[in-house]
């Protein structure tokens, strides 16, 4: 028996794999399905194709794939395409073209003014690179449908259980301490998010894990000017700010709104301390931003939020294998997108047909 630990995105998705590759598989969440504490809740994520890194355009492709076996199996819409943009002097675009090249990724390099043209919600002042192949992801329904289909095939889902420890049996097994049922498996695959830095010392993780930064983000939701005009593009930013954006769905309220949001400059804090309340410095960031460079947007947010990432100094995953666990991502913020290709993986470290890619290694 495999348990997984954690039903967050990609908890959710390596017991999907697991159970639909006819294996007995028990998933442990402390809170209910679709919880708001971590880092899996919400209508909206980024998927793109556009990186730089061709790593990560490699694997982002293989996600694509996954993502609609996670749909047809499920019965469930979760990906949809809207085009993605990428623009600001940090943000290279004219190097990602290249690396999409290299991928046969399509794409097209636009000047400011041909990018203006066909988005006049935004203003540019630099080369913009588009490519199709991007949309947005339903965090929320993406979690409540690998559950659903992993208890439907067959997994054991135990909510509200916190794990607390575990011991190693004498005959290899692991037996998961927890403030409900004891839990014993054969392997433990731990997939628990921000919780992760003081869950792997309480289940005696011997080698030690890279070093984690927690920290709380912010997210602005604005009401589209004008509800009825073409879908958004979802965009990456880089300059003074490191910014991303894309259509809210149903987080921004009952009328038409985009989620736009920074991805650096979060507030150190852990998964259990953290407060919730967002940081009016980066509303004011953020919100200046959007004035200037959206003016498709209403610049007063109409709804905003905060979520956690767990970070790594290179912000690659975590994803590997040592002793009788299995440790999952924490994605650095950047990992929604790949979700049903993590759960590929990690079910297959739990079933010992692969080794980490070097870069999501423990020992890296």
């Amino acid at each position: 028996m495999i348990a997984v630990v954690g039903a967050g995105l990609m908890g959710a998705a390596t017991a999907w794999q697991l159970v639909r590759r006819g294996h007995e598989v028990t998933l442990v969440e402390a809170y209910d399905i679709g919880h708001k504490h971590g880092s899996s809740h919400g209508s909206s994520r980024i998927y793109r194709r556009a990186y730089g890194d061709p790593l990560y355009v490699r694997l982002t492709g293989e996600a694509r794939e996954l993502w609609q076996e996670l749909e047809y199996d499920t019965g469930t819409q979760l990906l949809r395409l809207t085009g993605g943009l990428d623009f600001g002097a940090g943000r290279d675009p004219e190097g990602i073209a290249d690396l999409l090249a290299a991928a046969a990724v399509p794409h097209e390099l636009l000047t400011a003014t041909e990018a203006t043209d066909r988005w006049p919600q935004f203003r540019f002042d630099g080369p913009v690179l588009h490519h199709p192949d991007a949309g947005t992801v339903d965090a929320d329904a993406t979690v409540a449908a690998a559950v659903r289909r992993a208890a439907e095939l067959g997994a054991h889902v135990l909510t509200g259980v916190r794990v607390t420890g575990a011991d190693i049996r004498a005959d290899g097994r692991v037996e998961l301490r927890t403030d409900g049922p004891a839990v014993v498996a054969d392997t433990v695959v731990v997939a628990s998010g921000a919780w992760l830095p003081q869950l792997a010392a309480q289940l005696g993780i011997s080698e030690p894990l890279p070093p984690l930064q927690v920290t709380q983000q912010q997210v602005f939701h604005f009401r589209r000017r004008d509800p009825e005009a073409d879908a958004w593009p979802v965009f990456v930013h880089k300059d003074e700010l490191s910014l991303y954006g894309l259509p809210s769905g149903s987080d921004g309220g009952p009328f038409p709104a985009f989620k736009v949001a920074q991805h650096d400059e979060g507030t150190p804090t852990t998964a259990d301390t953290r407060t919730g309340t967002v940081d009016p410095v980066s509303r004011d960031k953020v919100t200046a931003w959007v004035e200037r460079t959206l003016p498709g947007l209403d610049p007063a947010p109409v709804a905003e939020a905060s979520c956690l990432y767990t970070t790594t100094p290179d912000e690659d995953f975590v994803l590997d294998r040592t002793g009788p666990f299995v440790v999952v991502s924490p994605c650095s913020g950047h990992g929604a997108k790949f979700t049903p290709l993590i759960g590929s993986m990690a079910a297959d470290l739990a079933l010992g047909r692969t080794e980490s890619h070097p870069r999501f290694a423990l020992s890296r």
